[in-house]
């Protein structure tokens, strides 16, 4: 409970700190064929941005491809064996909660992951908690339930092929995945 409470009044800080900027209407989209972004995999599944435009008619900052900012990084990274959000990763929770608070049309899955040491229970609990963590920051920033789903792969689907440290830090991740 400590926790949960910690992680609010940290996420809510850095929503004050971050300021009020410009509205974007910036919706995220599901694109065929896409990459995870910094993945080597190769493997399909991550997303793009599709601006639908500002008040005033222009594309939003963060359209196309070229997307920057907390709203255009979609991976959020898990220190070994845990399941609580590091406060670097804030900002990102943040953004992507205004986005889908912004559009409540929209849905968001979250896909926990984690890295090949454990038994395949265990990871699978362990992906499914860090899926539970940010479901709880998001929805603590007003998302609503209904548009947030969670799945674990555990360590089924790594980012990252390798049998060391570096490899297993950007295997242990949620993927924030917009489904239309």
């Amino acid at each position: 409970m400590k926790r949960m409470i910690s992680l609010a009044l940290l996420l809510a800080g850095a929503a004050l700190l971050s300021g009020c900027p410009k509205k974007h209407n910036v919706i995220e989209t599901p694109a065929a064929g896409s990459q995870i972004p910094g993945s080597n995999s190769g493997q399909d599944a991550s997303t793009s941005t599709r601006a639908l435009g500002n008040d005033d008619g222009t594309q939003g900052a963060n359209a196309g491809a070229n997307a920057t900012g907390p709203l255009a990084r979609k991976v959020i990274y898990f220190d070994f064996d845990k399941s609580e959000i590091k406060p670097e990763f804030a900002d990102i929770v943040t953004a992507h909660a205004h986005n889908l608070t912004s559009h409540p049309g929209l849905k968001m899955k979250l896909e926990g992951n984690t890295d090949e040491r454990g038994t395949r229970e265990y990871n699978i609990g362990l992906g499914e908690r860090r899926a539970q963590a940010v479901r709880r920051a998001l929805m603590l920033q007003g998302v609503a339930e209904s548009q947030l789903t969670t799945v674990s792969f555990g360590s089924e689907r790594p980012a990252v092929a390798g049998d060391d440290e570096a490899a297993w830090a950007q295997n242990r991740r949620v993927e924030l995945v917009y489904s239309p």
